[in-house]
């Protein structure tokens, strides 16, 4: 079982910049492919962006890409999100989680675990 903290979450104007964290404990943290999702008021949760095991494989939706980076560090037992030219559309409770589905992608029920979640607020 992996338990998972997302922090880094706050309030930026857009064009701003935020970097995401989750850290997670217990079970063997290399072994999980991880993805970053968001959830917006009254919408679907929808995946962001995932990584394999060892960070090779890299993967974002269509809507952050060039814009945000996934990047892990199996040391330390943490994934990162980095999101550059933030939009008003960001706004979400962004949501880290561990799969131990191999081509887990970027489908929420495919993961097998789940952090609290923590806000992005993008203002004009």
């Amino acid at each position: 079982q992996v338990q998972l903290v997302e922090s880094g979450g706050g309030s930026v104007q857009a064009g701003g910049s935020l970097r995401l964290s989750c850290a997670a404990s217990g079970d063997t943290f290399s072994s999980y492919r991880m993805g970053w999702f968001r959830q917006a008021s009254g919408k679907e949760r929808e995946g962001v962006a995932g990584i394999s095991t060892g960070g090779v494989s890299k993967y974002y939706a269509d809507s952050v890409k060039g814009r945000f980076t996934i990047s892990r560090d199996n040391a330390k037992n943490t994934l990162y999100l980095q999101m550059n030219s933030l939009k008003l559309e960001d706004t979400a409770v962004y949501y880290c989680a561990a799969a131990r589905n191999p081509i887990a992608l970027l489908v929420p029920s495919r993961y097998n675990y789940w952090g609290q979640g923590t806000q992005v607020t993008v203002s004009s």
